[in-house]
């Protein structure tokens, strides 16, 4: 088989492991020299391919390369652009194409979310329709847990760890303060549509008595009448109450309760915090002392508290995903695949991507409670293996070590194009 070039770009929001993906399949294209001769990655994501603005990740050493398994954020940048269909925005799946052919391009791997599932088969359609032989790969990563097919996605699990933690570290603060002062705290967490990352706050606590008091998914109507019931009977009967919302939280008629009124660039309403909105309620309707907190990057960015679990299952889909590639299978995605829930064992599968692009996993009625405020045993029989484990970075002055990388740029040869 012939030697060809290979594209890896990151889109959307990053998360504490979306680098260990990049170094999975980096690592895993070295691996294969008689196949893949140069990795590019796109600079800021699939604008850089746009833009033929490419990184020459062969100037990059081994060991800067096995640094971004251990390294947050998106190494080569990250971006929020959407291609639209085909019909409308074809000069630049054109474009795409024209480019990968410009430099040898014939591995196409797309790490990110359900947005990304959708650009990468919409890749893979047009370069059979225009004869252009390339496998195009998704690499799957999204905080919000909320892809298809997959047992749950690379990024979720750190995010998880980090919310569980904050929660329960922020109750132990609460529970010893609340006498004489804060007696209710909010915690906003991500989750547009789906709630798995509030519902992961609910492991800090192992019953109904014990904090988070309420959990607030997107999936259950907000009651603000309800709501305010179970704070004040949380804070009559333990002295506080902790609740952890999820920014998606709507009222029966869908409406946000945070909606800032804007959409950002995948067209996704823009939520205004959640956190505050909810305590000024609090203070409102019952008049406790408050304090809110929104997790927002932080707990994306965590990489000094990730999964172990998250930080393997990250790696091995970048891994798989270059055997995918290399074994010919067009427009898939590697998917987690649950063995067993105890000893929790998993496994890496193929998963096509028509199946997975433009479609969401919300939370399962059977994973959040009867009353709405909580989450099920099965919830939490699911949540609990995927935060199992310490990853810790190195560090170097008290502060986590990150790999710094040269981004040296392919030279262009090709016309500008404008995105």
């Amino acid at each position: 088989m012939a030697q060809h070039n290979a594209f890896y770009a990151q889109s959307g929001g990053v998360t504490a492991v979306i680098n260990a993906s990049a170094c999975g399949v980096i690592q895993a294209c070295r691996r294969h020299p008689d196949r893949i001769g140069k990795v590019y990655a796109g600079h800021n994501g699939i604008i850089g391919a746009l833009t033929e603005d490419l990184i020459d990740v062969s100037q990059e050493s081994e060991e800067t390369i096995a640094a971004l398994r251990h390294t947050p954020g998106g190494a080569f940048g990250s971006c929020r652009y959407k291609l639209k269909d085909i019909e409308s925005h074809r000069a630049h799946y054109e474009r795409l194409i024209e480019v990968f052919k410009a430099h040898d391009i014939r591995y196409f791997f797309y790490n990110g979310g359900g947005d990304s599932a959708d650009t990468c088969l919409k890749v893979s359609q047009l370069s059979e329709k225009l004869g252009y032989p390339l496998t195009a790969i998704h690499v799957p990563k999204t905080v919000d847990n909320d892809l298809p097919i997959t047992d749950n996605s690379p990024g979720f699990g750190s995010v998880a760890k980090y919310i569980a933690t904050s929660t329960l570290e922020t109750s132990l603060d609460i529970a010893s303060m609340c006498a004489t002062s804060t007696k209710v705290f909010v915690l906003e967490v991500m989750g547009r549509h789906a709630g798995w990352i509030a519902a992961a706050g609910a492991l800090a606590g192992q019953g109904e008595d014990e904090p988070p008091h309420l959990v607030i998914f997107p999936e259950v109507h907000f009651d603000r009448a309800r709501v305010m019931a179970r704070v004040e009977e949380s804070v009559k009967t333990y002295g506080y109450c902790v609740i952890v919302i999820s920014e998606g939280a709507r009222y029966e008629d869908g409406t946000f309760l945070a909606d800032a009124g804007n959409t950002d660039a995948f067209g996704h309403r823009q939520l205004g915090g959640v956190a505050p909105t909810l305590a000024g309620m609090v203070k409102q309707d019952l008049g406790y002392k408050y304090h809110w907190a929104v997790a927002d990057y932080l707990q994306r960015a965590a990489r000094h508290l990730a999964s172990r679990t998250d930080v393997e299952q990250a790696y091995a889909v970048g891994e798989k995903a270059v055997e995918l590639a290399i074994a010919g299978r067009n427009a898939m995605m590697p998917a987690i695949k649950r063995v067993s829930d105890s000893p929790y064992e998993w496994r890496i599968e193929a998963a096509a991507l028509a199946e997975v692009a433009n479609r969401e996993k919300f939370m399962p009625r059977e994973f959040i409670r009867e009353d709405g405020f909580g989450i099920t045993a099965a919830c939490r029989q699911y949540l609990s293996p995927l935060i199992q484990g310490e990853d810790f970075p190195p560090f170097e002055n008290g502060l986590p070590k990150v790999a710094h990388l040269k981004r040296a740029r392919v030279t262009r040869k090709l016309t500008e194009f404008t995105i």
